[in-house]
C-alpha cells in the first residue's frame, strides 16, 4: 500500500523560502513520475509541478514558475519542492503524489498523504 508524507511546511514572511520534502513507500518511487499539489482554503486541490521518472522533464504552473522547482532522490525514495519568493497567494497545504507521467494532471494513486501546511504572512 503506498503511503506518502509531507514535510517541511510553517510559517514564512514574503520573500522567504521553504523546501518540501515527501516520502514515498509501498511502491518503487522510481516507477513514476511525481508531483506536487497544493489546496488553498475553499478551494479545490491544484497540480503546480511534476518531474519525469527520469528527472530530466519537469513542468510548472504558471502561477509558480521562476520561484518553485521540484527535484527527487530516487535512492531515498523521496521528491522535494523547493519554494523561493513566497507569496501570500502561496498560502495552502502542499500535497505530493505520483503520476503516471509527467504530463498527467490527475494523481496516479487516490489516497493522500495528510499534506504540510505552508502559511506565507506579512
Amino acid at each position: 500500500q503506498v503511503q506518502l508524507v509531507e514535510s517541511g511546511g510553517g510559517l514564512v514572511q514574503p520573500g522567504g523560502s521553504l523546501r518540501l520534502s515527501c516520502v514515498v513507500s509501498g511502491v518503487t518511487a522510481s516507477d513514476y513520475a511525481m508531483s506536487w499539489w497544493r489546496q488553498a482554503p475553499g478551494k479545490e486541490r491544484e497540480l503546480i509541478t511534476s518531474i519525469a521518472r527520469s528527472g530530466g522533464t519537469t513542468t510548472v504552473a504558471t502561477a509558480v514558475k521562476g520561484r518553485f522547482s521540484i527535484f527527487r532522490d530516487d535512492a531515498k525514495s523521496m521528491v522535494f519542492l523547493q519554494m523561493n519568493s513566497l507569496k501570500p497567494e502561496d498560502t495552502a497545504v502542499y500535497f505530493c503524489n505520483a503520476l503516471r507521467n509527467v504530463w498527467a494532471q490527475a494523481p496516479a494513486f487516490p489516497s493522500w498523504g495528510q499534506g504540510t501546511q505552508v502559511t506565507v504572512y506579512s
